[in-house]
């Protein structure tokens, strides 16, 4: 394992009640404060503990009701929210857009008004457009957890991803980021984790590198407080973590690569690449992989060096985090008054 990173450990007095996290939804990280991202990492650290042990069971939930309304296809993050809400012992219900009234011609608006209309006490909304989640919380009553909108942003994402470097780097409860070197490679222009993680990761203090060809590059970027890349192995010198992204063929219009094998050439992730970083530099990728392509199998499946499962087992955990928190108001939990 690496060892610890430099940090700066935080201050764990958080406002009181919901002073520390004073907002109904999670649509995204660009509007949260510091301490904020932290209060949810910290509150996800007794779930990572239950969640390792053989009962996985609390009832802090029970008799409400949780919608999963996913209107694009998903296995790791839909499966993470249910499990996360059956934990925390609330009734789950997932949508799927292929088989609801979606698929006739019903607008946005009128599906989340018959959300609101059933009486949710929390909506978990993923859409292929981005905004739309935003949309919906203005339109119902209860939180709204973004689980991923268009090119927009992937919240937990990128809170999973921050909770999975800091464990695997041994920072305890309350620290930041702050000395860690991260080099995001890949589908820039039209991957939500890497706008989150990149949100979130400078709020935390890491420095944050992003690499693409320049295609595949959002102009301007490197207003986000990013150092910019087009050259794999020079955004690889030294860096702590690397994080590798898909091509998200779906999402684009016309030729961004000349072909996967060039791709692969120039912006894959193989062992002797990786040996370009820290000599201890972990890998990360959000799912779903293309290996062969992004990611060779050897560096996917490095025993002392890939973090990818350790990343879905912090996504339940940070999860029945965010669900916990933003339903505090409607479990009258006490002192607990949300802005």
């Amino acid at each position: 394992m690496p060892p610890s990173a430099p940090h700066t450990p935080a201050a764990r007095a958080y406002p009181e009640g919901g002073l520390a996290f004073p907002h109904r939804d999670l649509t995204g990280i660009g509007h949260l404060a510091r301490h904020e991202i932290l209060y949810l990492l910290d509150e996800a650290e007794q779930w990572v503990a239950l969640n390792r042990q053989p009962h996985k069971r609390a009832a802090l939930l029970a008799g409400l009701t949780i919608i999963n309304a996913f209107f694009e296809n998903s296995t790791r993050t839909l499966l993470s929210f249910e499990i996360a809400g059956k934990r925390l012992g609330a009734d789950v219900v997932n949508m799927h857009a292929a088989t609801s009234s979606v698929k006739k011609g019903e607008t946005l608006i009128d599906t989340a008004m018959t959300l609101n209309a059933m009486r949710a006490d929390a909506i978990v909304i993923r859409h292929a457009s981005s905004g739309a989640v935003r949309l919906i919380a203005g339109k119902v009553d209860c939180p709204v957890l973004n689980a991923g909108d268009g090119q927009h942003e992937h919240p937990t994402q990128a809170l999973l991803d921050a909770l999975t470097i800091r464990h695997a780097l041994h920072l305890p409860p309350g620290s930041d980021l702050n000395g860690v070197t991260v080099t995001i490679c890949g589908d820039i222009l039209h991957s939500r984790v890497a706008r989150s993680n990149i949100l979130a990761l400078t709020a935390l203090g890491a420095r944050v590198r992003v690499c693409a060809p320049p295609a595949l590059m959002p102009a301007e970027i490197a207003a986000m407080g990013v150092d910019v890349f087009h050259d794999f192995d020079a955004a690889l010198a030294g860096a702590d973590v690397v994080m590798m992204l898909r091509l998200q063929q779906e999402r684009m219009q016309g030729q961004f690569i000349p072909s996967p094998r060039e791709y692969r050439h120039l912006y894959g992730l193989t062992l002797d690449r990786l040996a370009r970083a820290a000599p201890h530099a972990l890998v990360m990728h959000p799912g779903p992989m293309n290996r062969g392509i992004e990611i060779d199998s050897q560096v996917a499946d490095h025993a002392a060096r890939s973090l990818i499962t350790r990343q879905v087992e912090s996504g339940v955990a940070i999860r029945m985090a965010c669900l916990d928190v933003l339903t505090r108001r409607a479990r009258a939990v006490p002192g607990w008054v949300v802005a």
